[in-house]
């Protein structure tokens, strides 16, 4: 080999760790393991910082977490077999909530590929139902390519998690260095711009409107088009019901804001999507914790629907007007012309009083906190702005129905897989893409005992994350249905022990607050926010508290339980 051709070489670890200069990454997320010991070799000398999490699962829910707050692909690295395997329910959440992941696995040599080697699994077929794409490196040279077109297709149209299976000669053998690696994907043309006659349509229709409603998910936060939202519902004064993955994009204290629709929503946002004669759906996906029965949702409404992703119009609820496009494009096009106003301020004063009637409400007490106290004093103290994360369940919609989100990307949550212990290592994801901002994690006691185990990183980075467990001392979900639907049957819902919070805290060397007192909530937790590390809260709650309102399983989102007016 001449020296010419030597320098046009390189291993596939090197050049793995370029690709990934070239992507702008500003922090892996992973576990080593045999696999992909040689990459973790060259990562030792490597600019990138890498962060240990304590178990795969806890690596992939932060980079979630960073692909959230941050809109840039998280990127995961852990080895083959069970590294591979403890990353596919994160896999599965990411690419349900349409967030961008670069998902390294570790694989076998491609030598033994299909020989049942130690720790083989097939991980191509594992994720092919549960990635946006996935990619097996075959030739060394080939990876610069594969990784540039990973993160393309992560981050661009619909974003979700790209995984590239590594075997384990593809990190060692050398490789061409390539002066730039081309993107070739003639099949991938993802759509932005909207048909400007579906926008003609939508505008023709408001026209004639008496009964708009915009239902706004996360589409409009991917696509950063809060401000345009904002601008398109004032123009033509249409009330705004948020998805649960859409909270933040639009002002919450706006008279047009009619909250949280669906399963757990409010009353004047239900009964909005009920009774509409246009729905005006922006990048929302339609999902049955949304709609109900869906006999009964917007049976007489003129739908339309923006979403980025095709595959979503008319896939739930039939649409007379589809709109193919990104929401900031579509928004824009819509605020270009502007169409003539309808007056149906009759409709709007319907939902200012149902709005100003139903709230959501509980009944405080003096003797115990309350749980959603706990949540509306983590507001109050924080006005507001800090970076929420949850896990799933009953913290999740009293933090979705007590902490308004004046502005974008400060909420972060398993919305489609729902997934338990998602929360804790998702604000440790967070706190690594916005290092100046609070962020606190609002958890369940079962669920943060599913990723605990990242207390370490807390205490290895010196990360200033704020958790706070809601302690109900049950899985309070699972008791709350088993209360309400199998006749309070609590079968395995209410654990017979669970840690000392405050102590594990101190093992890992983390500070620990335990909150019981009503009258001393707001100053304790307002000690633990202002405290500059880490802090642990154990906040006691009532473990009979239940989510209200409720639309039970089978009716329809008018037809809700537990409105107090």
């Amino acid at each position: 080999m001449s020296q010419q051709t030597q320098e046009k070489m390189a291993t596939g670890a090197a050049l793995l760790l370029e690709a990934l200069k070239e992507e702008k990454v500003e922090v892996i997320f992973g576990y080593p393991g045999g696999a992909v010991l040689p990459l973790y070799d060259a990562l030792y000398d490597f600019e990138i910082p890498h962060i240990l999490t304590r178990h795969e699962q806890g690596a992939i829910h932060a980079a979630e977490g960073y692909a959230r707050v941050t809109g840039k692909p998280g990127v995961v690295v852990v080895t083959s077999g069970p590294g591979a395997t403890n990353v596919l329910t994160g896999l599965t959440d990411a690419m349900m909530d349409s967030l961008p992941l670069v998902v390294f696995t570790g694989q076998v040599a491609s030598t033994v590929i299909g020989t049942d080697a130690f720790q083989e699994a097939d991980i191509i077929g594992l994720t092919t139902p549960i990635t946006k794409h996935n990619y097996q490196v075959r030739k060394v040279s080939d990876l610069p390519r594969i990784i540039k077109e990973a993160f393309h297709i992560a981050s661009t149209g619909r974003p979700g998690p790209v995984v590239i299976d590594l075997p384990k000669n593809m990190v060692t053998d050398a490789g061409e260095v390539l002066e730039k690696a081309p993107i070739n994907l003639p099949g991938y043309q993802p759509n932005y711009e909207p048909n400007r006659m579906q926008i003609a349509k939508l505008l023709k229709a408001l026209q004639t409107a008496e009964k708009p409603v915009i239902l706004a998910g996360a589409g409009v936060l991917h696509a950063k088009a809060s401000e345009e939202l904002t601008r398109f519902a004032r123009m033509y004064q249409i009330p705004v019901v948020h998805t649960l993955l859409g909270l933040g994009g639009f002002p919450p204290e706006d008279p047009l804001f009619l909250g949280m629709g669906g399963m757990h929503g409010s009353y004047a946002a239900n009964m909005a999507l009920y009774e509409c004669d246009l729905l005006i759906n922006i990048g929302a996906r339609f999902d049955d914790r949304l709609t109900g029965n869906l006999a009964h949702f917007a049976q007489n409404a003129v739908v339309a629907h923006i979403d980025i992703d095709p595959a979503e119009i008319s896939k739930n609820v039939p649409t007379q007007i589809p709109i193919v496009g990104t929401a900031k494009l579509a928004l824009e096009a819509l605020l270009e012309k502007s169409g003539s106003k309808t007056n149906h301020m009759e409709w709007l004063v319907l939902q200012q009083n149902r709005k100003e009637k139903y709230p959501f409400a509980y009944k405080e007490t003096d003797e115990a906190i309350k749980p959603q106290a706990a949540i509306a004093a983590l507001h109050e103290i924080t006005g507001g702005n800090a970076i929420i994360t949850t896990d799933v369940g009953q913290h999740q919609m009293w933090s979705a129905q007590y902490y308004p989100f004046k502005n974008p990307d400060k909420w972060v949550t398993s919305g489609g897989l729902g997934t338990m212990g998602f929360g804790f290592p998702a604000a440790i994801g967070a706190q690594f893409g916005k290092p100046d901002e609070l962020v606190v994690a609002i958890v369940g006691d079962a669920g943060f005992q599913m990723t605990l185990q990242e207390l370490s990183v807390l205490k290895d980075h010196d990360l200033p994350v704020k958790i706070l467990i809601i302690n109900n001392e049950a899985l309070g979900m699972v008791r709350q249905w088993q209360e309400s639907f199998y006749q309070k049957r609590y079968s395995h819902s209410l654990p017979q022990s669970q840690p000392d919070f405050i102590a594990l805290a101190a093992a890992y060397g983390i500070h620990g607050v335990r909150i019981e007192d009503p009258a001393l909530l707001k100053q304790q937790l307002q000690e633990a926010m202002d405290y500059p590390g880490p802090v642990l809260i154990d906040c006691r709650v009532i473990q009979s508290e239940k989510v209200m309102p409720m639309v039970a399983p089978g009716k329809g989102v008018h037809e809700m339980e537990g409105i107090e007016g």
